[in-house]
């Protein structure tokens, strides 16, 4: 969960998000130093007359800057590459729940089971019990088990929405007509927040997401009491 006047990500919940974690700071690591040296030729142009034909027509410069960005590059694709095919990757999916966005709720369906689904609304703000979010919080949670891989359909039913979690690094956009698939494995049991990341109409600030991951054992007492209900 983000707090009052955090500058970084939210703590990561998933092992895809603890990769993207680790490619930012990679990422900045690289940036830092480029910057520093770009700062640091600039300073050294201002302060020095650039009048000697070695520094003007040097081929070895020449060589440096253009092989140097294209190494830059290298090291910024290699692991970009690999985040990006972890995140398609999805092996033996031991759960599969589909999440449609609708003008302004998301549904979901279990669909291994035979008949759970049921909608998530945002609660109002005169409803909210204490340690509930103002805009976060919904009256149905999407319960998944932890350490289990879990596949993730995504749609939409009218027009576009995402479906976004910060701390479990998902995603998606929801496309009419189209089935998104997103990977999911939670580390450790909680509560997790996210919104809708696609403007998505007038009421786009009000479809909150809230996924409850809990121990494999409760996820099956939970499950059975959702199908009694119905």
């Amino acid at each position: 969960m983000a707090h009052p006047a955090q500058v970084g990500f939210q703590d990561a919940a998933s092992p895809l998000m603890e990769e993207l974690l680790y490619f930012h700071d990679h990422a900045l690591l690289i940036l830092t130093l480029v910057s520093v040296f770009v700062l640091y030729i600039i300073i050294a142009m201002l302060s020095t007359k650039l009048y000697d034909s070695y520094t003007l027509d040097a081929q070895m410069i020449e060589i440096v800057w253009t092989a140097l960005p294209a190494f830059i590059l290298i090291m910024i694709a290699l692991p970009s590459l690999r985040i990006l095919y972890l995140m398609d990757e999805i092996d033996d999916p031991l759960l599969t729940v589909k999440a449609m966005g609708h003008q302004w709720y998301w549904s979901y369906e279990y669909t291994d089971f035979e008949d759970l689904q049921f909608d998530s609304y945002m609660i109002p703000t005169q409803d909210l019990l204490p340690g509930h979010f103002r805009l976060l919080e919904a009256d149905h949670r999407m319960v998944v088990p932890t350490q289990t891989p879990i596949r993730l359909l995504i749609s939409a039913e009218d027009v576009l929405h995402s479906w976004a979690v910060p701390s479990l690094g998902v995603k998606m956009d929801a496309v009419p007509g189209r089935l998104n698939q997103a990977s999911l494995a939670i580390a450790r049991p909680g509560v997790y927040y996210g919104q809708c990341s696609e403007i998505c109409g007038a009421n786009h600030s009000f479809m909150p997401i809230v996924v409850e991951a809990v121990p494999l054992k409760h996820f099956e007492s939970w499950s059975y009491n959702m199908l009694q209900d119905t």
